[in-house]
């Protein structure tokens, strides 16, 4: 097969789901250095691939303000690029119509996709305990055959590095302690009890979005550890992703925290709480543990990607995970 001398890469749903398909990008960059990889993301996710050593471009779609007609501009572009090879990692309809418009010669994609019969390879996807960067190979196995499969990677730029080493001058740990969906969210006080059982010469750092600052001050306020310290909102994600690097250990749920960590290989602590690691998306880090509740719940997991509230009216699943 001759070597394709441009690829686009597309990825346009959650955070979490982006992190993961930089290990196709790690991938393809160890069969084909020379190759030029472009990525397609929803507008908000752009962010994580700044200075991506292995990108050439990254696209955006602006999926909430005029989403058809910046999806129109953008198939019209992808089209006008003339990629060798389109590889499409989401599994509805728009993304597909991107792929299926290229007119690439090769079109990727999961065969769960509404426009996979315009594609030229598809591949199967199902939550059967495959971790998401294996259904992702399955798409790439036309190109890269029986190759290995590299994990997540991001890069922190030097600046970056430069803001996190301003706070790194002793130990410390890192807590994400909220989710996009309430039901991921392991409840407040068991935070509380965690860093307060933590090691109190040590930094405590809460992590998060700008929008999560309110619930990691109510942490902190019930918390009788002296040393913890508010940084939802004061950091960029790749600047989270590097001081979680550098942690004695980081705490999340399942989430994008956790990604977070798979991608710079950090230690990790993962809280499984509605959902369930089965479902493919687990820690990748070397130094990792899923840790969730041992009663057996006939209602657990409730869904792919949690509720805002628990259908059932308890929070079982996440109450009897014991500190």
């Amino acid at each position: 097969m001759t070597p394709p001398q441009s690829i686009l890469v597309i990825q346009t749903s959650f955070l979490g789901d982006v992190i993961l398909a930089t290990s196709v990008l790690e991938t393809l960059h160890a069969q084909f250095p020379d190759v030029q990889v472009d990525m397609l993301v929803r507008k908000g996710n752009e962010s994580l691939l700044a200075g991506h050593p292995f990108l050439r471009e990254t696209l955006v779609w602006n999926k909430k303000d005029k989403k058809y007609g910046d999806l129109l501009r953008l198939m019209n572009r992808i089209r006008s690029s003339t990629y060798d090879v389109v590889i499409n990692l989401h599994r509805f309809a728009s993304s597909g119509a991107m792929a299926a418009y290229s007119d690439a010669p090769m079109k990727l994609g999961f065969r769960k996709n509404p426009m996979s019969v315009l594609f030229t390879h598809v591949a199967d996807h199902s939550f059967n305990g495959m971790h998401e960067i294996e259904r992702n190979a399955g798409v790439i196995r036309p190109l890269i055959g029986e190759a290995p499969i590299s994990a997540p990677r991001l890069y922190p730029s030097a600046d970056d590095q430069k803001v996190v080493a301003a706070l790194t001058g002793g130990p410390y740990r890192c807590i994400a302690p909220t989710s996009v969906w309430h039901t991921k969210q392991w409840p407040a006080e068991k935070w509380v009890e965690l860093i307060n059982g933590l090691p109190r010469s040590e930094q405590v750092y809460l992590l998060g979005a700008p929008g999560d600052k309110p619930q990691c001050e109510a942490i902190k306020a019930a918390c009788s550890h002296p040393l913890v310290s508010i940084l939802a909102g004061e950091l960029s994600l790749l600047q989270s992703a590097q001081l979680m690097r550098g942690a004695q250990m980081n705490y999340v749920n399942d989430s994008a925290p956790m990604h977070l960590a798979s991608a710079m290989n950090a230690p990790v602590h993962a809280i499984y709480c509605s959902t369930v690691p089965e479902f493919g998306f687990g820690p990748l880090s070397d130094n990792r543990k899923v840790i969730q509740t041992a009663k057996q719940l006939d209602c657990r997991p409730c869904g792919l990607h949690g509720h805002a509230a628990c259908p059932k009216g308890h929070l079982e699943y996440a109450l009897s995970i014991d500190v």
